[in-house]
């Protein structure tokens, strides 16, 4: 199991990039000496193996300990006193938006990082699982890992090798699936849109955000006044 945090990447007007998007993945592992003797190695070699029960004091830990300070150290310095907000699906291991601990760990040093959880059953409004997990899950595949140690390293070279350009095309599919979600009412009965994003930037069109008609706006607005 692996947690890994994204942003946005942000480019200057003539396309070069000004930050890549990628905070880090951290995977859920723990070095401990092995129990028995194999033919690969004895017992008390230690070796890499996974955490079976990942619980919310461990997801704590890995968010306040290995996250936050991954984000205070790539995070641009010109958008470092906006609010963070880092969304979470809703598995059960994660902790809740006002966890206190949390909180005071993500208001240091002048940073307002807060949680927040995506839209039950919306897939695709989680941009790790629209794009980027699958992205990744490609790239590992090639790599043929035989044991943990092979399949975390190969986890993080994908990673590392994931283009800032490829992450902003899954943040420009991410608007187009909330754009249809409004058309649905707050729905999930659409197909995810093809934007044709490598046509667009070859053209030089690749919008910064989609356009979302007004009346999609105020009539979800209503519905969620009701």
């Amino acid at each position: 199991m692996f947690m890994a945090g994204v942003a946005r990447p942000r480019f200057d007007e003539n396309g070069m990039e000004l930050f890549y998007g990628k905070i880090s993945t951290f995977s859920f592992v723990v070095k401990e000496p092995a129990k028995w003797n194999s033919k690969n190695r004895t017992a008390g070699t230690i070796e890499t193996n996974p955490i079976q029960l990942v619980t919310k004091d461990i997801t704590r830990a890995f968010l306040i300990e290995k996250v936050l300070p991954a984000i205070r150290a790539k995070w641009p310095d010109s958008d470092s006193n906006n609010p963070i907000f880092l969304q979470q699906d809703n598995a059960r291991p994660h902790i809740g938006n006002n966890d206190l601990e949390f909180i005071e760990e993500a208001r240091q040093d002048g940073f307002d990082i807060r949680l927040c959880f995506q839209p039950s059953n919306s897939p695709d409004l989680n941009v790790l699982d629209l794009g980027f997990f699958r992205a990744i899950q490609s790239l590992q595949y090639q790599k043929a890992p035989k044991n943990v140690d092979e399949l975390v390293e190969a986890v993080e070279r994908s990673f590392d090798e994931m283009k800032a350009k490829q992450l902003n095309y899954v943040f420009l599919t991410l608007q187009s699936c909330m754009i249809e979600v409004m058309k649905d009412s707050g729905g999930n009965n659409y197909k995810v849109p093809h934007l044709n994003k490598n046509g667009l930037e070859r053209e030089e069109k690749l919008p910064l955000q989609l356009h979302c008609d007004i009346d999609f706006v105020n009539k979800d607005l209503a519905l969620l006044q009701q």
